[in-house]
């Protein structure tokens, strides 16, 4: 074992547990889904209940079901008539994620939504205090330019996998329209004078914006 998933270990150890439900979500989504590990998972998600908690949204927009794993844990830290609204473009998702989400303990929390955030998240008519992109990386620029039109002045927004397994740091850039998406998102995120940003350093890198 390398030093570094000695941490991994030493670390989740020493958080709060995730929980009976979402281990079982987690390992599910690990058997019966084809890349598992773009689930939230125990850090993360932990991760994700606490900001909730200190942010105190009333509605998160979330970008990319995926599995649920990552609106459940959100949903958990949320105050009683808090919302996640969470939008996946896949619709063959659905009948994975779908049993999960309305059998969690905070199903009542939950909107799960199949179709494309970018156009329909803003038909919705809510002013969002939180969100969390983690969807396709090749619209990331569009679902953040979506998301910070619909958000409220000092809210907050999520992208997740900023640092791409550390491809951003390849010379010369991949052409791959995954990367290039995660990169050009960076890069523009980094200039925009209408945001304060910092990316944590967390699994495949996390970026925390505010909109001034």
């Amino acid at each position: 074992m390398t030093e570094s998933e000695q941490l991994d270990k030493y670390i989740l150890k020493h958080i709060d547990p995730e929980g009976d439900y979402l281990y079982r979500l987690y390992r599910a989504t690990n058997i019966h889904l084809l890349r598992g590990r773009m689930a939230s998972g125990h850090l993360q998600g932990r991760l994700l209940k606490m900001l909730v908690e200190m942010i105190r949204p009333k509605n998160i927009l979330e970008v990319g079901t995926f599995s649920g794993y990552s609106a459940i844990c959100m949903a958990e830290g949320l105050e009683d008539e808090g919302k996640v609204y969470t939008f996946e473009i896949n619709d063959e998702q659905e009948d994975f994620t779908r049993p999960w989400i309305e059998g969690s303990p905070v199903a009542d929390k939950i909107n799960f939504i199949i179709g494309d955030a970018i156009t329909e998240a803003p038909k919705l008519g809510i002013t969002f205090d939180m969100a969390f992109i983690d969807g396709d990386k090749r619209t990331y620029l569009a679902t953040y330019e979506m998301a910070l039109r619909i958000i409220r002045k000092g809210g907050f927004l999520l992208a997740d996998n900023t640092l791409w397994d550390g491809h951003v740091l390849e010379v010369p850039k991949s052409s791959d329209g995954q990367t290039k998406g995660i990169e050009d998102f960076n890069d523009y995120v980094a200039r925009d004078n209408r945001v304060e940003r910092v990316i944590l350093p967390l699994r495949d890198g996390l970026t925390l914006i505010r909109k001034k």
